[in-house]
């Protein structure tokens, strides 16, 4: 009995058994066979032992195989009786070639000359760029070419052609004279609207510095370099108004701020230093001083840090008597020129921009000098980060009597106060302040603005420009007139409405259209 199901447990057993060795892969004979190798323009047959793969297969030929070449089928592929393998040689090179920049043509629509008149202000000359292609060949033969590398070599210079665009803008009287920039070129306006002058016509400045002297006979401008902008940004120059060639003051990498030294020849400046990461510099919240007449540089405050956000900048304000005001994005002070340091006056909550670029409060000093104005940051009203509120004003600091009023409310960030110029009349100085008013104020860094003029402590406010059922204009620092004009009921402001140059009385809020070729992007007024 025992002996009965010992049996029957190896019969099982073996049952069991038979179904597995079924599922095996049948065994290699240990048989030749026989391939088909092609490579290099040969081919031959091969007998190689059953199981080669390909790589065993090219081994047994001499046969080497590069990096890029390719085989079919892949190396590790068991070959069968019967078989062919292909090599592909695949070669990779590089070759270069010099290609010209066809110059590019500007148009530069001038108003001084008669419609359809056409003049030459710069030739064009064509640049010069080196490609590096990168060449793949099969067998010899060519199957791709792309372009992996391209270096400039030598930068074209636009043709710039001025072509004739007269309005039939009335002309109108003006004090002192009017530059603007157009079409990357600097014009005057000297006595009348219709007495225009080009006074340079490179067509390379860049707009971030464009001012004249308080006398009107030197205006000061930057201008794009002809280097990388990781090296140089750009390059401080001056033009007599009168007549002359620009000459170059030999300051490059000025930003945000230039300004005429009240009482002198010279001209305050900061610099920054290039930058290839956003936004392209990091400022040195410096503080320097060149001589337009004798050339001779002089420092009034070191580079520094410039507090919160102050890789961005810092701006500085003079007023009529010479004091220095600055401001950063975290606060507003005065700057002790003579002791070469700053003296903080308040602390503004910087504004996260959430981006590559910082907001500054704006300054500007009342006409007598005893008040400056700035643009603050306000609290919010909820419980939001306090830099991320929305909200902006105009205040005031008056030293006269050392105390602070706000003035305007909810203005948005760019409202540029600006001060008339001072007047007197019943034993009394007046002067009043333009500033912008965002037409959207909690969406102030997107919104349109209008121009809004008020009395100095903040009272008769209205608004002049443009009209409420016109679109608004985009930020800018309305520039007023130095004098008055016969027959206007108030002083003059110059502004930028839709590219062009716009005169609004600010007594009556009537409005002049002076330019119509639509390239105006500054302005100023001395």
């Amino acid at each position: 009995m025992r002996r009965f199901s010992l049996c029957r447990f190896l019969l099982l057993l073996l049952l069991a058994f038979l179904p597995l060795t079924a599922c095996r892969s049948p065994q290699l004979t240990g048989e030749d066979i026989t391939i088909r190798l092609t490579a290099d323009g040969d081919a031959q047959t091969l007998t190689l032992p059953a199981g080669s793969t390909v790589s065993q297969a090219l081994q047994a030929a001499g046969i080497s195989i590069g990096n890029l070449d390719k085989a079919e089928p892949p190396l590790y592929t068991v070959l069968k009786n019967g078989d062919s393998v292909t090599i592909t040689r695949v070669e990779e090179k590089f070759e270069t070639e010099e290609q010209v920049i066809p110059f590019e043509r500007q148009i530069v629509r001038n108003e001084t000359l008669p419609e359809g008149e056409t003049r030459l202000v710069q030739e064009g000359a064509n640049g010069l760029q080196e490609l590096t292609y990168r060449i793949v060949l099969e067998n010899g033969e060519e199957i791709s070419r792309s372009i992996v590398k391209i270096v400039t070599i030598k930068e074209g210079v636009p043709e710039i052609v001025m072509v004739g665009a007269q309005t039939s803008f009335a002309p109108l009287p003006i004090p002192g004279k009017i530059a603007y920039l157009a079409g990357g070129n600097a014009w005057l306006i000297d006595t009348v609207t219709a007495n225009r002058t080009p006074i340079v016509t490179s067509g390379d400045l860049d707009g971030r510095i464009f001012f004249l002297s308080p006398n009107g006979n030197y205006l000061v401008f930057t201008r794009k370099s002809t280097k990388p902008a990781e090296e140089e940004i750009n390059t401080l120059w001056a033009v007599r108004t009168n007549g002359g060639k620009p000459f170059s003051t030999g300051i490059a990498n000025v930003v945000h701020y230039a300004q005429w030294i009240p009482g002198t020849n010279s001209i305050a400046y900061s610099t920054v230093e290039p930058r290839s990461a956003a936004p392209g510099w990091q400022a040195n919240n410096d503080l320097q001083r060149y001589s337009i007449t004798t050339g001779a540089h002089a420092k009034i405050l070191d580079a520094s840090s410039g507090g919160v956000y102050g890789w961005w900048g810092s701006v500085y304000s003079f007023s009529p008597d010479g004091r220095l005001a600055y401001a950063r994005p975290d606060g507003i002070g005065l700057v002790d020129i003579d002791g070469k340091y700053i003296k903080p006056l308040l602390d503004i909550t910087p504004y996260n921009t959430r981006s590559d670029w910082a907001w500054l409060p704006s300054l500007a000093w009342g006409a007598d000098g005893n008040t400056l104005f700035y643009t603050y940051h306000a609290p919010p009203p909820s419980l939001i980060n306090e830099e991320d509120s929305p909200f902006f004003g105009i205040s005031a600091l008056s030293f006269a009597n050392n105390v602070g009023v706000e003035i305007v409310q909810n203005t948005g960030m760019f409202a540029y106060p600006v001060s008339s110029r001072l007047q007197t009349g019943g034993g009394e100085k007046r002067y009043q302040i333009a500033y912008l008013q965002a037409i959207f104020p909690e969406q102030s860094e997107t919104s349109r603005y209008r121009l809004v003029v008020m009395d100095r402590d903040g009272s008769n406010r209205r608004t002049l420009f443009p009209a409420k059922d016109a679109p608004g204009f985009q930020p800018q620092i309305p520039v007023w007139a130095p004098g008055p004009i016969e027959g206007q009921s108030g002083d003059f402001i110059a502004v930028i409405y839709q590219g062009n140059l716009w005169l609004v009385d600010s007594g009556s809020g009537q409005a002049y259209q002076v330019t119509g070729d639509g390239l105006v992007t500054r302005i100023d007024w001395k």
